[in-house]
């Protein structure tokens, strides 16, 4: 990014305070971040190091104590409720680590619920939805329940929900913590994926080095303070791999359930 350039989102001097008097707790103590549209940034640091916290914070879940929060040049920390719900609409998606997908609803009507909150007509949601779900490998699937889904094809149902109203940050929150290696491996492709061809920028908490090998940008929170930041080479373009191109998805899809 150039010396000139305004990054999509910048922190400076940010802090969280939880409680008053002698119960309360410094969770953020001055934290000082810029992130450039189109990155892939890995959020790492032990519990209670504050990631979690400034992951909140990027998403407009939380407002800071103190410091300035910028999103495109304007700042956030000033918006109330209801100003920051329609910025999250309009700007984020989410990912969580459960799923968090209506249990007797199908994948499609799971991705098309952002847009009902939205207002649009069944044909856009109905359009938008297929094609998040083909953009995650889940043509063919978009009728079956949670229920009738693996555990990595519910997550890719939860990010296609999360990038149906095209998003300009994805945040995602230990997006593997409930799959097993070769699926959570599956899911990084696709984030990866996501990040490269639609230049969507990825925003992800782990604890796993595995998985943060596949962002650009790694940062880890220690007491409240950004302890470190360095740059990353992403895992999918290390190596034999180095074609830059993730694995097939609907390929990767058909073998879960196989």
């Amino acid at each position: 990014m150039s010396a000139d350039a305004i990054p999509l989102i910048r922190l400076r001097g940010v802090t969280k305070t939880y409680g008053q008097g002698a119960l309360a707790f410094q969770a953020l103590k001055g934290v000082d971040l810029d992130i450039a549209q189109g990155d892939f940034v890995a959020i790492m640091g032990p519990s209670g190091s504050g990631k979690s916290t400034a992951m909140n914070t990027l998403g407009c879940l939380d407002r800071p104590t103190t410091g300035e929060y910028l999103f495109k040049g304007v700042p956030v920390q000033g918006l109330d409720r209801d100003e920051r719900a329609r910025l999250r609409r309009r700007y984020f998606g989410f990912v969580f680590q459960g799923f968090h997908l209506l249990p007797r609803t199908s994948a499609q009507e799971n991705v098309e619920l952002p847009l009902l909150y939205r207002g649009e007509t069944t044909a856009q949601r109905h359009a938008a939805a297929q094609k998040a779900l083909a953009a995650v490998g889940l043509n063919g699937w978009e009728h079956h329940t949670p229920a009738e889904l693996s555990g990595g094809q519910q997550q890719r149902v939860a990010i296609a929900r999360a990038i149906v109203s095209n998003p300009v940050v994805l945040l995602a929150d230990e997006p593997t913590g409930n799959l097993d290696s070769q699926r959570s491996a599956e899911i990084m492709q696709l984030l990866w994926q996501l990040n490269q061809t639609q230049g969507i920028t990825v925003l992800m908490v782990t604890h796993e080095p595995e998985m943060a090998a596949y962002a650009r940008r790694i940062v880890h929170f220690r007491d409240g303070l950004l302890d470190s930041d360095r740059p990353n080479t992403p895992l999918p373009l290390r190596g034999s791999q180095g074609d830059g191109h993730a694995p097939a998805l609907q390929e990767s899809v058909a073998q879960e359930v196989q």
